[in-house]
């Protein structure tokens, strides 16, 4: 008699939970995904509007800091699907990848939904099934997953693993709205609170500045704060800041901001040139110019960069050419609150990392494994929130697959 073919339920059709099903699925399992939108992975297609980061180029072990506090329980998951892998998978799929001029790897068609495309074709080649508009509810008096259907029915699975993988909140109307954690929380299972993570903050910006600069960019600009500097871009937007290097502080600015109240982060206009080099091409301006000519031409600020030291000291800005450059490369901006976590990029806090045993299974429910977003880690754009969810989402598989050899054996003995 045949042996009979083991089952996975895998919920959330996200990059986590699909990348558990290419593995499992390849393992020779049967494999089922439900996902509670109308189609599969939204947040993953979003980010590819702005050219899709699959991962990054650094070395290991450079990558794994990205990971802050998170590395070390991380580490060995990335280590066995590291970027390279990311990249040949991708390849795979008929998407080719280029490195970047910052380190980044992008498709080279910078859009997500040619390899969405073609991973949902393999896996629907393979026997994945992928069901939508189910709502997990939790699980039944027998342990089994349960789920609602849009006519408000219930249906019920029977697997014999279930890999959780339903991301944070950030972005909810994409799918991910953290109604998993009041059922984990009954179940005795540690949640971190769930925050914003690579977030814009709101900053008390004047009526007409806000009306004038909302959505234009400060360009080649440094930020620094606590003793930490990040060269980048960031955009004015109506509420604040945002943008690449606002991201890659949030996490300690949202930190001290919940810790102590608003920040003062420090704004570089000029990184490239010391404060004595600025103060020298400023004294050579001529005397009769405007203050914003000057600093046009002699510190080569964009209107809103001039605006912005305004919003910072008031109208009357120093016309000594010393205080003026001291000025340009430290304007204080006052950070009030970051944005709220369904305007976030990613989410921080989720399912405790101790909550999981070494193949990612949840110690207090045997049989239940958990991926990606939805475990309590962050880390900054670039490349490296994809990283993880895949390197967990397949890390994840292959402790279902170890879990179900294990089942068969004691079943068998």
């Amino acid at each position: 008699m045949s042996a009979k073919t083991p089952t996975v339920a895998i919920i959330g059709a996200g990059p986590a939970g699909l990348m558990a099903a290419e593995r499992l699925s390849a393992a020779g399992v049967s494999v089922t995904i439900y996902d509670r939108m109308a189609s599969p992975a939204r947040k993953f297609l979003m980010a590819g509007r702005g050219g899709l980061n699959l991962t990054h180029s650094e070395d290991l072990p450079h990558l794994l800091t990205r990971y802050g506090a998170a590395e070390a329980r991380l580490a060995p998951a990335i280590a066995a699907f590291p970027p390279a892998a990311v990249r040949d998978w991708a390849d795979g799929l008929g998407q080719p990848t280029f490195v970047g001029s910052s380190g980044r790897v992008f498709p080279r068609s910078l859009k997500a939904s040619p390899l969405l495309r073609a991973w949902l074709n393999r896996l629907g080649a393979s026997g994945v099934r992928l069901l939508s508009r189910r709502t997990w509810l939790g699980w039944d008096e027998a342990g089994h997953p349960v789920f609602r259907l849009p006519d408000a029915s219930e249906e019920t699975a029977c697997p014999d693993a279930t890999i959780l993988a339903l991301g944070g909140a950030s972005w909810p109307r994409l799918g991910a709205d953290g109604g998993w954690v009041g059922v984990l929380a009954a179940r005795g299972i540690a949640v971190a609170p769930l925050r914003p993570a690579n977030c814009g903050f709101a900053v008390d910006w004047t009526d007409s500045f806000r009306a004038r600069f909302a959505g234009q960019p400060l360009k080649h600009i440094a930020l620094t704060w606590d003793g930490h500097s990040v060269r980048g871009e960031a955009v004015v937007t109506d509420y604040g800041i945002e943008g690449g290097a606002i991201y890659a502080l949030s996490a300690a600015l949202r930190d001290a901001i919940e810790g102590r109240g608003p920040v003062s982060l420090e704004v570089d206009l000029r990184p490239d040139m010391t404060q004595a080099e600025l103060a020298a091409r400023l004294a050579k301006a001529r005397q009769r110019e405007t203050l914003a000519n000057v600093l046009r031409k002699a510190a080569n600020l964009a209107p809103v960069a001039i605006n912005l030291l305004r919003e910072a000291v008031g109208p009357a800005l120093p016309r000594d050419p010393g205080a003026l450059a001291a000025l340009v490369k430290s304007v204080p901006l006052l950070l009030r609150a970051p944005q709220p976590l369904a305007r976030a990029i990613s989410t921080a806090g989720g399912i405790g990392l101790d909550a999981l045993d070494a193949h990612f299974m949840l110690r207090a429910l045997p049989g239940v494994f958990a991926a990606g977003e939805m475990l309590d880690w962050e880390a900054p754009t670039g490349g490296y929130l994809l990283q993880a969810c895949f390197a967990t989402g397949r890390a994840a598989a292959e402790g279902a697959l170890h879990w179900l050899g294990c089942r068969r054996i004691r079943t068998s003995t």
